[in-house]
């Protein structure tokens, strides 16, 4: 939205920003539209992304994250914004984030750790460690989330 690198490249980067992401190679009935949208499945990316970040990097227990992100979305009038058309400046309830983050951790530790043995290279991004078999994450194959399923439980519902 500063067109830093242009008109037609600020273009092409908010076009790319506002496709939802969908795991299906086919097109949905519209062009402009998958039929299946990541996000419906998984919850909000910003909401993942934050759980991700503190459980990976910081090693937070369920509650420490979920009290976080409480106070980073709890109020969407409270602290700083950036400014432009596309800041969506969600919100998000306590019984949203623990819905989510419930979500994210049976993901997280229980079905998604047979992709980590099969993944291509990549680069490490950010110092939240990188997922790759290869680099900083190690992981089993049939890892529970049983520990940390419990852990959610100790947050309240509202």
């Amino acid at each position: 939205e500063t067109h830093q690198i242009g008109a037609s490249g600020s273009d092409v980067l908010i076009k790319v920003l506002e496709t939802d992401i969908s795991p299906e190679l086919v097109p949905g009935k519209s062009a402009d539209a998958p039929d299946q949208k990541t996000e419906n499945v998984i919850g909000p990316y910003e909401l993942q992304d934050f759980n991700l970040y503190y459980t990976l990097r910081f090693g937070l227990t369920p509650t420490k994250v979920a009290f976080l992100a409480l106070s980073a979305w709890g109020d969407r009038d409270a602290g700083s914004w950036p400014e432009g058309p596309h800041v969506a400046r969600n919100q998000y309830s306590l019984a949203d984030i623990k819905k989510n983050l419930g979500i994210f951790l049976y993901r997280f530790f229980k079905t998604s750790q047979f992709k980590r043995s099969c993944i291509p290279n990549g680069p490490k991004v950010g110092s939240g460690g990188s997922l790759s078999p290869r680099g900083d994450w190690r992981a089993p194959s049939d890892s529970e989330a049983t520990v940390w399923m419990e852990e959610l439980k100790n947050i309240p519902g509202q």
